[in-house]
């Protein structure tokens, strides 16, 4: 079974090679017929702490690192400007 892949913009970095990756998904109502958005936060493992806040990142399912982490990023554009 292949590994999710996601894209999301990294919320917070205060824990060590850690990234909090802020995914948003977008869907129609069933009854309203409207655009709704919807987002979840996710752990994910930053060896290098290389994630800054406000980068849009990439990040990849992997084999739990610890309670909370079954994410790594795996790549970033660069600053958050």
């Amino acid at each position: 079974m292949p590994r999710r892949v996601m894209e999301g913009v990294v919320v917070s970095t205060k824990q060590d090679k850690t990234a909090i990756v802020r995914v948003e998904r977008r869907f129609l109502h069933p009854l309203l017929k409207k655009t709704v958005r919807r987002s979840k936060r996710y752990h994910a493992h930053d060896e290098e702490n290389a994630a800054v806040e406000g980068a849009t990142v990439t990040i990849r399912e992997c084999p739990p690192r610890s309670k909370l982490k079954r994410w790594e990023v795996i790549s970033g554009e660069g600053d958050a400007s």
